[in-house]
């Protein structure tokens, strides 16, 4: 699929991954909607360096866990651009809770990551789906975890819900075909904002990994334009993670 030209929503995209992806989409010609929930100027700052070099983008605010907020983006953005084209779910949260506290994943907890993770990547493909299947063509890559493989990582219902969105590319890829490609890009550690008060600990990481790296975001920036434009694969759980899970 030749991107240059396309129109691209990913949400989350004022920072980490989501900024790299921004960045990389725009450099190769991708019109950039630039979404964000509570990170205003780091995604007003995404569009300053993509407008500063030439690039179309603009940033939209919406709290993709609720689904007339997300229908609301994806309007403007058509509006905007003319049509949406490429989408990377990428937005996610978490809370750090150990394994074994139990007590502490309250139902709070589950309802907020699933709302986030799980619900907010189906309602923002179900909302970009009219607009692709106008099209005939379109792409979805939705940002799993190696936590939702492995059952360990930041919380209990952060690891589930990163396996149940590894099942929502699936359903998805079924639903959506053949007009409509979906995969996930499945990172392992990667050196983000996330990791702040961590540093140590992903330090000490690197070495154990078989590539003796962690990961930057322009590494999975990388992956998920070539999920993008790979025509001949969907439903497909793609793990770039230095060799953590091996």
């Amino acid at each position: 699929m030749e991107i240059k030209g396309k129109v691209a929503i990913v949400t989350g995209g004022g920072t980490g991954i989501g900024r790299a992806t921004c960045l990389a989409l725009a450099e190769r010609g991708v019109a950039v909607a630039v979404n964000y929930s509570r990170s205003q100027a780091e995604a007003e700052e995404t569009v300053r360096i993509i407008t500063r070099n030439g690039g179309r983008a603009i940033a939209v605010q919406a709290d993709v866990s609720q689904d007339h907020e997300v229908r609301r983006m994806v309007e403007t953005v058509a509006r905007q651009f003319g049509t949406v084209d490429l989408l990377v779910n990428n937005a996610s949260i978490t809370r750090h809770i150990p394994l074994v506290d139990l007590e502490s994943a309250t139902e709070d907890v589950w309802d907020e990551l699933y709302g986030v993770n799980v619900k907010g990547m189906f309602f923002c493909a179900r909302a970009v789906a009219p607009y692709m299947k106008e099209s005939q063509l379109g792409a979805i890559v939705n940002i799993g975890s190696i936590a939702g493989q492995t059952g360990l990582g930041s919380s209990l219902p952060y690891a589930v819900s990163k396996a149940a969105v590894h099942a929502l590319t699936k359903s998805l890829a079924r639903a959506l075909a053949p007009t409509i490609r979906v995969n996930c890009v499945v990172p392992g550690a990667v050196e983000t904002r996330w990791w702040e008060g961590r540093e140590e600990q992903m330090k000490s990481l690197a070495p154990n990994l078989l590539l003796q790296r962690i990961a930057t975001p322009e590494d999975i920036a990388q992956l998920i334009l070539s999920t993008l434009e790979q025509e001949a694969m969907t439903g497909q759980i793609i793990t770039v993670d230095s060799g953590q899970t091996l």
